[in-house]
């Protein structure tokens, strides 16, 4: 039985999936294994990186269709509490494809064990005074739900309050670490506006939208500005987006990549 903490109840990695439904099927022998030995490749690149925050990026789905190549990320960082230290992830996850969300600290094992499209990983280590920031927010489950939205939807817009999807809250939870005076999330919003941050642009029809809207309760498009959805562009934060902007930001280390 895991743990309760008080942001969320650690649910086994098939219970809670970043906006997909819940599967009853356990994973495989080979799966597990796959997953775990994805993990314990990662622990190593991020042993000889140095570094005590990172931002950890897994393929779950397959968006290859929207030129996109990872689906999911969140923060991992060095719990020193435990001894030997260990990596955790603090991610936010969708519910069971409902319409809100909670955030979940898990292990390396738990992160990679949820059936990925594919079993490779990425990762961005942050400038030394960003890790500094963010090392005690991602230990307190108070300050790391400081910028948390429970309502959520996948496509949430990128700068709009009404929804908060997984690499949204990360983006938000970032901008607040990298600004102090950052207080609230249009705040963070706009900090993030104003260091060069570009959501990615979807181009979804009108019939893929009323689709997505009217057969998942995880999917809205009413927070998006109505010209722009009409004409089927829709701005969401996704990971592909991240990776791109932070070192170009000047905010982290060029991307490295995990294969076991």
């Amino acid at each position: 039985m895991k743990r309760i903490v008080a942001i969320a109840a650690l649910a086994v990695a098939t219970a809670a999936q970043a906006g997909r439904p819940c599967e009853d099927r356990p994973p495989t022998a080979r799966q597990i294994e796959q997953g775990l030995n994805l993990a314990q490749a990662t622990a190593r690149q991020l042993d000889a990186s140095g570094a005590q925050v990172a931002i950890l990026a897994r393929a779950g789905q397959d968006l290859s269709k929207y030129g996109l190549r990872w689906s999911h990320l969140g923060f991992v960082y060095r719990d020193a509490s435990q001894q030997p230290a260990v990596w955790r992830v603090m991610h936010k996850l969708n519910h069971c494809g409902s319409d809100h969300a909670a955030l979940y600290r898990q292990g390396l094992g738990e992160f990679f064990l949820d059936n990925p499209h594919r079993y490779d990983a990425a990762f961005v280590v942050l400038k030394p005074e960003l890790q500094q920031a963010l090392l005690p927010v991602l230990a307190d489950n108070g300050r790391v739900a400081r910028f948390n939205e429970r309502r959520y939807s996948m496509v949430a817009y990128a700068f709009g309050t009404q929804y908060q999807q997984s690499n949204q809250w990360v983006l938000e939870t970032l901008a607040g670490a990298a600004a102090p005076a950052v207080g609230s999330r249009r705040d963070a919003q706009d900090w993030l506006q104003r260091q060069g941050y570009r959501p990615t642009d979807l181009r979804l029809s009108t019939m893929t939208r009323l689709g997505g809207r009217l057969t998942q309760a995880n999917i809205a498009f009413d927070d998006h500005p109505g010209a722009r959805r009409f004409a089927g562009h829709i701005d969401t934060v996704t990971v592909d987006s991240m990776l791109d902007w932070l070192p170009r930001a000047n905010l982290s280390e060029p991307v490295q990549l995990v294969k076991p």
